[in-house]
């Protein structure tokens, strides 16, 4: 696996970090008008955040386990918006979510480090995406992480344009 991918997802906590904090307090919980062109799911910047500490665990930390020890196994989509009702994630701590977070992206970390070069190699298929291999898969959450910066920079293009 290339060390860019490793040192991008080792980084993104503190990167998603910085970004929700840039987002004023008065607009945590801000939906704008309309969501056309949002590069990530239509959350707020809490939601937004939420969601990727559900992605992380639910998402990828199964998929990866299953993709390593499963043989060609089918990897379900997650349906965000039915998820981010159920678990209020209006409600949500901030802190709380970014702690458990940052727990769940060391642990993902420390799984992909002990990868071998033969198991990134495993394959599996992926609903929405098609057949992919374990290398695959660490190339997606990169992705999902990098989407999901952008959606919170393009939330502050919002609330810069509300804010004029």
């Amino acid at each position: 696996m290339n060390s860019i991918t490793f040192d991008t997802l080792a980084a993104f906590p503190a990167q998603l970090q910085a970004h929700y904090d840039a987002i004023p307090d008065d607009f945590k919980h801000w939906a704008p008008a309309s969501w056309d062109g949002v590069p990530s799911e239509a959350f707020t910047a809490i939601q937004q955040i939420c969601h990727i500490r559900d992605i992380e665990i639910e998402g990828y930390q199964l998929r990866f386990s299953r993709t390593l020890n499963e043989v060609n196994p089918l990897l379900l989509s997650i349906d965000s918006e039915p998820l981010a009702i159920s678990r209020a994630y209006a409600k949500q701590d901030a802190a709380e979510v970014f702690a458990s977070f940052c727990t769940a992206r060391a642990q993902t970390m420390r799984l992909l480090r002990s990868v071998t070069e033969e198991q990134f190699k495993r394959k599996a298929q992926f609903e929405g995406y098609g057949p992919l291999s374990m290398r695959s898969l660490v190339h997606y959450l990169c992705s999902h992480d990098q989407q999901h910066l952008a959606g919170l920079q393009w939330l502050l293009g919002k609330i810069e344009a509300v804010r004029a």
